[in-house]
């Protein structure tokens, strides 16, 4: 590492609660065949890391993808902190497509739920709200669950602008997909396009709620009231 990650990740080691590292091996899942396994953490709660954004956000885009390499979660955490503040401030169009076409050749690094669903809205969302969307399907249809998960979450930045057509593609698209971290995501995009929408989601959810996966299904009619819910869960709409 370079000189600026070198001090970013003395600071991180400072900040490492041994403690906390042990509960987040165990929440993330690093076990051996599970869907993080292998991930290796300091110890750092979120609030501490959005400070040291503030901190370090001015660090080059070169600098901060150094960041995202590392074996450690909180790095690559912040790292994607600090590309999503980058991409907020950026003044120009070609910085802002820079920091989205690093994001999409780095998404190896972006290896669990929380580095995709703190990023994806931000960054690939965003990008692409005004411009050609193929890249979220093209996402979507990837053999990598995190590839599949960031192509939905990133949908949730045209939810917030009253857009749900990609969503509910992208949705319909992961139907059938074997991961219960993509029937949960799913899920909870068509929970937010209800909470927005009812009639949007209602509409969707008659349509697949009988092929949905159970997980799906529970996130997505999480908000509506009990006699709805049971209705779905039991067959009966």
């Amino acid at each position: 590492m370079n000189p600026a990650t070198n001090q970013i990740m003395e600071r991180l080691h400072e900040l490492s609660d041994t403690d906390i590292a042990a509960h987040s091996q165990r929440f993330f899942k690093t076990g051996k065949g599970e869907y993080g396994e292998g991930d290796r953490f300091l110890g750092i709660r979120v609030p501490i890391l959005r400070k040291c954004v503030r901190e370090y956000r001015a660090i080059s885009l070169n600098d901060t993808l150094e960041l995202l390499k590392s074996s450690f979660h909180e790095a690559r955490l912040l790292a994607l902190l600090i590309l999503v503040a980058k991409y907020s401030s950026a003044h120009s169009v070609a910085k802002q497509e820079a920091i989205y076409q690093s994001y999409l050749s780095h998404t190896e690094f972006i290896n669990n739920w929380d580095l995709v669903d703190c990023s994806a809205e931000h960054i690939i969302g965003a990008h692409l709200f005004r411009r050609n969307r193929k890249p979220i399907y093209q996402l979507a249809g990837s053999g990598i669950i995190w590839e599949r998960r960031i192509a939905v979450i990133s949908t949730f930045y045209f939810i917030k602008k009253d857009d749900f057509s990609d969503t509910l593609a992208i949705a319909e698209l992961l139907l059938g997909d074997k991961e219960d971290l993509i029937h949960k995501a799913v899920g909870w995009m068509l929970r937010e396009v209800g909470k927005r929408n009812p009639n949007t989601e209602e509409k969707f959810l008659l349509h697949h709620y009988k092929e949905m996966p159970r997980t799906m299904l529970r996130y997505a009619i999480e908000k509506l009231p009990e006699s709805q819910r049971l209705e779905y869960l039991h067959g009966i709409k």
